[in-house]
């Protein structure tokens, strides 16, 4: 199935984080066993897609190296390969491990740089032929969240994404094959996260997939000041999940995938029964 096809529904990305320090997982899957079990479950529960990550991007993280953060992520592809036919995410920067991790059986790289973090993004996406998400990301994790500033953030994060996603085109990538992610957290207050999420269909209207990404993120506890820890965050990731889906978004990146699955599922429900 090709991940651009019409669905009823947008498709659901299972995170499956293989650090040491992401922000609501981190540190949780330690072995390749139990990172495969947790890829598997998130499987049986409807994922669509898997997103395999080995270099957390939180607001004040170190980078990881390249040798690291293959080392985390491609005996996981590997191995889940053995088991599972469907699209796989690498979640990286760096085009080394985008390469290695397409070799290993990914399909698709989501890269919070835009394919800006390398001098050989742009000609490796190409070159690959896969699948690509641009985000949108001011700065370098380590110090994106110290003061993020925009005159108006949702015309500034489209034209960024635009001019992203036509050099992706220029350097060879098919425009069929990219997809784009407003960035929700990455150089964003609260309130930009709400401003965006509110006007999606702003980018939507730039005709490239939207890869809508909320799950658990702080901009939750932004609204309802008691969900201090990400797992207290359900409720609100569903909501905005559900928000962005109104407003044209094709795929949600989520951790709680089985809940997420189901909420779609009726809303789409309850929207074909309002019109027929």
């Amino acid at each position: 199935m090709s991940l651009q096809s019409p669905v009823k529904r947008p498709l659901v990305m299972g995170i499956v984080n293989v650090t040491p320090d992401s922000f609501s997982d981190g540190g949780r899957l330690t072995t390749l066993e139990s990172a495969l079990e947790h890829a598997l479950r998130l499987i049986a529960q409807g994922a669509d897609v898997l997103d395999i990550g080995g270099e957390s991007t939180r607001p004040g993280s170190d980078p990881v190296g390249e040798d690291e953060e293959a080392a985390r992520t491609l005996p996981l592809i590997v191995a889940l390969r053995a088991h599972w036919d469907g699209p796989i995410s690498i979640d990286t920067m760096k085009p080394a491990v985008a390469r290695a991790a397409v070799a290993a059986g990914a399909t698709m790289w989501n890269d919070v740089s835009a394919l800006g973090h390398g001098p050989d993004s742009l000609s490796t996406a190409a070159e690959l032929g896969c699948e690509v998400v641009l985000m949108h990301m001011k700065g370098a994790p380590k110090t994106m969240q110290d003061d993020p500033r925009y005159d108006d953030v949702v015309a500034e994060v489209t034209a960024h994404l635009a001019a992203r996603a036509e050099a992706a085109v220029a350097a060879g990538v098919a425009r069929d094959r990219i997809w784009l992610d407003p960035g929700l957290g990455f150089a964003k207050t609260t309130a930009h996260n709400l401003t965006l999420t509110a006007r999606l269909e702003a980018l939507v209207a730039l005709g490239f997939p939207i890869l809508y990404a909320a799950s658990r993120k702080r901009m939750i506890q932004g609204v309802d000041a008691t969900a201090l820890d990400a797992a207290d965050r359900l409720g609100g990731s569903l909501a905005l999940a559900l928000a962005a889906a109104r407003r044209g978004a094709r795929m949600v990146r989520v951790h709680d995938v089985r809940e997420t699955v189901q909420a779609l599922q009726l809303q789409a429900a309850v929207e074909g029964a309002a019109g027929s």
